[in-house]
């Protein structure tokens, strides 16, 4: 590697430098050296997510919580984010810093990097995110670009990394036994590795669940059991419903970005771990990014409750059955690691969850099963950019 390399630490650095404080997203090779650097024993370390559009979905919740994002990104990435950034952080206005590596640069590389490398460029371009390519040589000015433009847009700006640009083959040693470090409700922390998930007793458990009450009855039950606490809503009827019966600032509701409401809520809750982070969420949402939930597991953040409100269907297309007929999805989030992970049917188990949850170290999972009646609810009467700006004024008071 040449002197004009930029080594790991040294760009974590300027990142650092320039107001950077929540690092997530996927590794790739070719920033190997940075991300090594940024699971070591930092303020804000790197948060490793199970997908490129997950990243995205914890850079906005982090955003809303008052901190600036960077999303680390292999190209071929882009692709799976291309509906979490279109409809999340560029519908909303989510500022945040893509670090995109250029796999198949110049067209030499493995066959599978060829014509995404080929690509890239145009598809920042369809995505109208403004973009440069990151030297050594510039880089100090390339990162205090991005950070302009990100807030002076209020939304993403990419930096392209190509190959040997950050210098490969770390030589400083990864942080604790596991490389890497973690996030408690307490703030950012060394990994966690041993955490007593065992601590909490699971409650007792219904092999059977008949579904009484319907969404709608479930979510005012919980509405009316919460306090103060941000609610992430997952899109779809979940919004229209709970908007329609208590339309709160610390509301955010998603009208797009399918599968991203746990990947916000999570966010969310690591930026602002003094603050109970609830996530409304549906079983076809969470099928779409059953990653998360190991994320959640192997997190722990003790602020985070997960309302799944289950009718075994999609609703907003037409009630096509979902996978959660089959399979109980609070066995999943027990075994993902969850402390609590609980299944209910009436209203009282509900209100009686979510007082629990309130009140007990999480993170905590509750499984609502609901009837499939749809209540006739209209559209959020709200813009994008006004529900962005009135949840964060709430939740962080900028």
């Amino acid at each position: 590697m040449s002197a004009a390399d930029l080594s790991g630490p040294e760009l974590a650095a300027l990142l650092d430098h320039h107001g950077f404080d929540f690092y997530t997203g996927v590794p790739c090779s070719l920033v190997e050296d940075l991300i090594v650097a940024l699971e070591g024993d930092r303020p804000a370390p790197w948060i490793p997510a199970v997908r490129e559009d997950v990243a995205v979905g914890l850079a906005a919740g982090a955003w809303l919580g008052g901190r600036r994002p960077a999303v680390i990104m292999q190209n071929s990435g882009l692709g799976t984010s291309l509906n979490a950034l279109a409809s999340l952080s560029l519908m909303y206005g989510f500022p945040s810093l893509l670090i995109v590596t250029w796999r198949g640069f110049g067209g030499r590389d493995a066959p599978e990097h060829i014509l995404t490398g080929e690509i890239t460029p145009s598809l920042l371009d369809l995505l109208r995110i403004p973009h440069r390519t990151l030297d050594a040589a510039h880089a100090s000015e390339l990162v205090a670009w991005a950070a302009r433009e990100m807030n002076a847009r209020t939304s993403p700006v990419a930096l392209l990394v190509p190959p040997g640009v950050v210098a490969a083959g770390a030589e400083h040693r990864r942080s604790g036994p596991h490389g890497g470090a973690s996030v408690t409700a307490s703030g950012f922390s060394p990994s966690r590795a041993g955490r007593d998930t065992a601590a909490a007793t699971p409650a007792p458990e219904h092999d059977e669940l008949t579904p009484v009450i319907s969404r709608a009855e479930a979510i005012a039950v919980a509405i009316k059991e919460l306090s103060a606490e941000p609610v992430i809503h997952a899109n779809g009827y979940i919004c229209r419903e709970s908007c329609a019966i208590d339309d709160r600032p610390q509301n955010f509701y998603m009208i797009g970005s399918m599968g991203m409401a746990s990947a916000i809520g999570l966010g969310l809750a690591l930026a602002r771990p003094a603050v109970a982070c609830v996530v409304f969420d549906g079983d076809g949402n969470l099928l779409m990014s059953l990653g998360t939930l190991a994320m959640v597991g192997s997190l722990g953040p003790r602020n985070f409750v997960h309302l799944v409100f289950d009718n075994e269907v999609y609703g907003s297309t037409g009630g096509q059955r979902s996978l959660s007929r089959d399979v109980r999805l609070d066995r999943l989030a027990r075994g993902a690691g969850y402390r609590t992970a609980t299944a209910v049917t009436t209203a009282d188990e509900i209100a009686a969850a979510v007082r629990r949850a309130r009140t007990a170290e999480g993170p905590h999972f509750i499984l609502a099963k609901v009837t499939s009646v749809e209540t006739p609810s209209p559209r959020i009467p709200h813009g994008p950019e006004a529900i962005r700006d009135r949840f964060r004024r709430a939740v962080s008071g900028c």
